[in-house]
């Protein structure tokens, strides 16, 4: 077989593979977000361990945790969401005066811009719109909690024992595999430390805003901490609505505060905390991290989105296992093309 055909009957059964994936994500996409909060909640379980805690004893009283979290965060997003719809006519009617205004100050500079265009681009309810996308999005998966929950409590019990399965499933009895012992520690530490990070991205956001006096501090506070997930322009999209709606509900003073709240919280997060504890990071480009977060979210939906950086570091860890395909691997790396030594950490 000629190198071309090869590479052809590849890139078909890659095609054959993602459709596949596609019209199964409904199956699919609860075992993944089932993944997520297992090794996000496996470093508590590990805690427990070193206290001499019964592992069952410790899963149990994890999973309550979430539930109960889960539970509650539910409740007051629900309710603001709820309180930011009753409140929508009010905030199209102050921004409305807003618009006018800013029209008039235009028009002194001779530019004349369309106010009802305006209204529409800068709605009020685009605010919304975001945050009930990405909500609905988790919402539907949510549907299936109480499988979701059962295959967590399965994994967080099989977790101690999985890689020593998988080595002995691939013929490793010596458990030298170093591309799955890397990814496993990778994908744990990055997801561990990632949800420690927007955590603290969410409070900061809710602090700032309730000091400010934006409305629906919870709702947006919830939301800054879902889109830390998101590589890149995650941020981004977090704070506008935010932003907006501090405009359109006490001033341009407040929306300006709350905007440079927003840039002191990510640069903290993403340039000294998250660095700090998570090092080099996983070994991919930024160009990379920011088109996987488009394919995934286009394959899998809102939570390809949040997973779109674990789910990259399979293919690449994937590819960098073969001769023939590690030069895709170093494509994908960062610009230091896998030279550097690893982290002492």
């Amino acid at each position: 077989m000629t190198k071309p055909t090869r590479m052809l009957l590849i890139m078909a059964a890659v095609v054959i593979v993602l459709a596949g994936i596609k019209t199964a994500s409904t199956l699919l996409v609860p075992f993944l977000l089932s993944i997520f909060i297992a090794i996000s909640c496996y470093p508590l379980i590990e805690l427990a361990s070193r206290y001499k805690v019964p592992r069952w004893l410790s899963i149990m009283c994890v999973i309550l945790m979430v539930v109960f979290l889960g539970m509650v965060l539910a409740a007051l997003v629900g309710q603001s969401m709820n309180n930011f719809s009753d409140k929508l006519p009010q905030y199209q009617e102050a921004l409305s005066g807003k618009i006018v205004w800013v029209s008039e100050q235009l028009k002194q500079l001779d530019i004349q811009l369309d106010k009802k265009q305006l209204m529409t681009q800068f709605d009020p309810g685009m605010a919304m719109g975001l945050a009930s996308n990405l909500l609905s999005g988790l919402g539907g998966v949510m549907a299936n909690f109480m499988l979701i929950l059962l295959t967590v409590v399965f994994m967080l019990f099989e977790a101690e024992s999985f890689p020593r399965k998988v080595h002995i499933a691939l013929d490793d009895p010596a458990m030298k595999m170093q591309h799955i012992d890397k990814f496993l520690l990778s994908v744990k530490n990055y997801l561990a430390i990632k949800t420690g990070v927007s955590l603290a991205t969410g409070v900061l956001a809710g602090l700032l805003l309730w000091a400010v006096g934006v409305d629906h501090v919870m709702l947006w506070a919830v939301f800054a901490f879902l889109l830390n997930y998101v590589p890149n322009i995650g941020s981004i999209i977090a704070a506008l609505p935010a932003v907006l709606l501090a405009w359109v509900q006490l001033g341009s003073a407040e929306a300006g505060i709350v905007a440079l709240g927003y840039v002191f919280i990510n640069m903290l997060m993403g340039n000294v905390v998250e660095p700090k504890f998570m090092g080099r990071g996983l070994g991919l480009s930024t160009l990379v991290v920011f088109l996987s977060l488009i394919f995934w979210g286009w394959l899998l939906g809102a939570v390809g989105m949040l997973l779109s950086v674990p789910l990259t570091m399979i293919v690449k860890i994937a590819l960098e296992s073969n001769n023939d395909s590690r030069w895709l691997a170093t494509l994908l790396g960062s610009e230091n093309l896998g030279l550097e030594k690893p982290d002492a950490k």
